[in-house]
């Protein structure tokens, strides 16, 4: 199949997705570098075409393509649903990125005050996702839209990408921590 009707078969798949769930969110077709997000702000769905079927073929069991497409759909409608919780955390996001953007990557890693907050960054993102995946698993389960194992796959691939992150910065914050109290005793 060429690159033109796979992208015009994932187009459909989300749009027959948000209409099995009666859930009707704008969808851009965009070139993020990013799969498949939800702007809560402006609350539309965005699909990165080539990023999200170079993301489903790194999955290390292989799910077909549409079932991938439904999942991340249900997904990102699961973030939708928890928009009020996604605005209210605005002025933490907001704080993060002006941090972010008045330090420099190696400033912020080695000063545990402006890392600890990459790390809360983290645990929100995280606490999220997890919302969202339980909001998408309460729509699978209704509408019965993908196979309850291949949406397991899905999930657990996704969420390990945020974990493996965390757990990374998470080690080096502590170690950091663990190197100021030293040279505070000492």
């Amino acid at each position: 199949m060429n690159k033109r009707n796979i992208n015009k078969r994932i187009k459909q798949w989300i749009l027959l997705t948000m209409r099995a769930v009666h859930m009707n969110v704008k969808l851009k077709l965009q070139g993020t570098g990013v799969n498949m997000s939800y702007d809560f702000i402006h609350h539309f769905l965005c699909c990165d075409m080539n990023r999200v079927q170079k993301a489903r073929k790194s999955m290390i069991k292989s799910i077909p393509l549409e079932t991938y497409i439904k999942t991340l759909t249900m997904h990102e409608l699961g973030h939708a649903m928890d928009r009020e919780a996604l605005l209210k955390s605005l002025p933490i996001t907001i704080e993060i990125y002006k941090m972010k953007r008045n330090h420099s990557p190696s400033e912020y890693r080695n000063n545990s005050k402006l890392f600890r907050m990459i790390v809360e960054e983290h645990e929100m993102n995280i606490e999220f996702e997890e919302t969202a995946w339980r909001n998408a698993e309460a729509l699978n389960r209704l509408y019965e839209i993908v196979d309850e194992i291949d949406f397991n796959i899905v999930k657990e691939h996704s969420l390990d990408t945020y974990k493996r992150r965390y757990e990374a910065d998470l080690y080096h914050y502590n170690m950091m921590i663990i190197e100021e109290n030293r040279q505070d005793a000492g």
